[in-house]
C-alpha cells in the first residue's frame, strides 16, 4: 500500500482534520480520490466546497456521492489510488435524511472494510464531547455518530484526533510510514 493504510481522521469543527488527512492522501503518492458525501445545498456550503477544491489542486479526481459511498469506493479503490472520503458525518446526516437506518449502513461499510484491498482515508467529526442536543434527533445523530466512529474505528489500522491542527495518533498500523 505504498506506506498508506487505511485511517480514520476525527477531530471537531475546524479542527484541522481534513486538511490533515488530505496530507497523508498526498504524500502517499498514489493517485488522489477525494470523496466528498455534502451536497450544496446554499450558498456558504457552495463556497466551502470551493474552498476546499482549491486547496487540494488539480491532481484530485473529485467524486460527489450523498449516500452511495460503499458502490464509490467499490468502483475506486484499486491499485495506486487512494480514496479520501470527507466525510462521514455528512454522509450520516445524508443516511438520516434520506430515512435510511445508520446501523444496517454502518455494518455495509465495516464488512467492506474487511475485504478493502487498497487505502482509504475516512474524514469525520467527533460529536460527542459537547453539550448534549436539545432535540431526540439531536441526540439520535449524536449517538448514531458516536457508534459509527467506534465501528470504522475498530475495522481500520489505523485512527488519529485532530486538534489545533495537531495530530494525535489513538491507534497506528506498526508498518505504517506516515
Amino acid at each position: 500500500m505504498n506506506g498508506l493504510a487505511t485511517t480514520l481522521v476525527l477531530g471537531g469543527a475546524r479542527s484541522g482534520k481534513s486538511t490533515f488527512a488530505e496530507a497523508l492522501v498526498r504524500d502517499s503518492g498514489l493517485a488522489p480520490v477525494y470523496l466528498a458525501t455534502a451536497d450544496a445545498g446554499d450558498d456558504e456550503m457552495k463556497a466551502r466546497i470551493a474552498q476546499h477544491r482549491a486547496r487540494r489542486g488539480e491532481n484530485w479526481r473529485t467524486v460527489e456521492e450523498p449516500l452511495a459511498l460503499i458502490d464509490v469506493l467499490t468502483r475506486e479503490s484499486r491499485p495506486g489510488h487512494t480514496v479520501l472520503v470527507d466525510c462521514l458525518t455528512l454522509w450520516l446526516s445524508n443516511l438520516m435524511h434520506a430515512e435510511r437506518d445508520p446501523e444496517i449502513e454502518t455494518r455495509r461499510l465495516t464488512r467492506f472494510l474487511g475485504v478493502a484491498q487498497h487505502p482509504i482515508v475516512f474524514v469525520s467529526n467527533e460529536v460527542g464531547m459537547g453539550l448534549v442536543p436539545e432535540t431526540p434527533l439531536g441526540r439520535a445523530f449524536r449517538d448514531a455518530q458516536g457508534r459509527l466512529n467506534q465501528a470504522i474505528a475498530a475495522a481500520v489500522p489505523n485512527v488519529v484526533f485532530v486538534a489545533a491542527g495537531l495530530p494525535l495518533w489513538l491507534k497506528r498500523d506498526a508498518n505504517q510510514e506516515n
